[in-house]
């Protein structure tokens, strides 16, 4: 299916079927790195088509993928869904592997924003063996309650994150009343325990911070002021578990033009500095 900006493919995984927007080579660029966006939670792929078109324009193959069950894919979550972290970050590697001829010959990076962040983070840690040169994380953070700074909504995380986790067991799906939109109970069990903990749950019996500890991939962490949901800190304190990777750590102020931009906004930004800063970041990354 061709859209005007974009085509929209789809990835079949278990049990799914994951939504993949590629956008057009950019002009001039052979051999273009390529770069896979991993939304938030609930956000559709679609909502990031004006930061898509600027990392486009600024010389970056682009593709975005939607999140299971969010977006494009299917199915959407319901009482019977299973899934967690584990299979967010399984994801991850389906899609990169639908990926694979168009990567041929180029550079890889993955940019993550919120959960999807923390999925490619994973994903990368996970496996060792893996063939992606670069991560970058815009407005992500492990939202573990004590990280909040004084005076913001920190002592509301904790109560907030696990009256949520509570209403999904009992619904057995989060309808996404006023926040993340529709998940799986499991998504929320496993958000609700880093907001709590301010760890990752286990997955397969693998010891998810232990394999953090071991990255060393080279990342890019950007946050940005008025982030409502990760603060600065949260990003913080999930760069802190990476203790072998290359991380360039920056916080982006609000646009010199005036516009607030937030946790959800610098995504809608279609001149923004983060597209430039992640296509400096892309050309600087070192030869595998």
């Amino acid at each position: 299916m061709v859209h005007a900006d974009y085509q929209q493919e789809f990835v079949d995984v278990a049990g799914a079927q994951l939504g993949l927007q590629l956008y057009p080579e950019p002009a001039d660029a052979d051999n273009a790195p390529l770069i896979l966006i991993s939304p938030a939670m609930g956000v559709p792929a679609r909502y990031y088509r004006p930061f898509a078109t600027a990392l486009r324009a600024a010389g970056l193959a682009v593709a975005v993928a939607d999140l299971r069950g969010t977006g494009a894919s299917t199915p959407p979550p319901s009482r019977g869904s299973r899934y967690g972290y584990a299979e967010l970050t399984t994801d991850v590697g389906a899609l990169l592997a639908a990926l694979k001829e168009r990567r041929n010959g180029r550079r890889t990076l993955l940019l993550g924003h919120s959960l999807g962040g923390q999925a490619a983070l994973l994903h990368l840690a996970l496996h060792e063996g893996h063939d992606v040169d670069g991560l970058a994380l815009v407005a992500v953070g492990l939202p573990w309650w004590r990280q909040y700074p004084p005076g913001s909504r920190g002592y509301g995380v904790l109560p907030f994150t696990q009256t949520i986790a509570v209403a999904t067991r009992l619904l057995g799906v989060w309808p996404g009343w006023g926040f993340g939109g529709r998940q799986a109970r499991g998504v929320i069990r496993d958000w609700a325990y880093t907001a709590r903990t301010g760890r990752f749950p286990r997955m397969d019996g693998v010891d998810t911070e232990a394999a953090l500890r071991g990255l060393r991939t080279p990342v890019l962490a950007l946050s940005v002021d008025n982030d409502q949901y990760t603060p600065h800190e949260t990003l913080d304190h999930l760069c802190a578990k990476l203790t072998n990777a290359p991380i360039t750590r920056e916080r982006h102020p609000a646009e010199p033009t005036g516009n607030r931009i937030d946790h959800f906004t610098w995504a809608r930004e279609s001149t923004s500095p983060l597209a430039a800063r992640v296509a400096r970041f892309a050309a600087e990354l070192p030869t595998r």
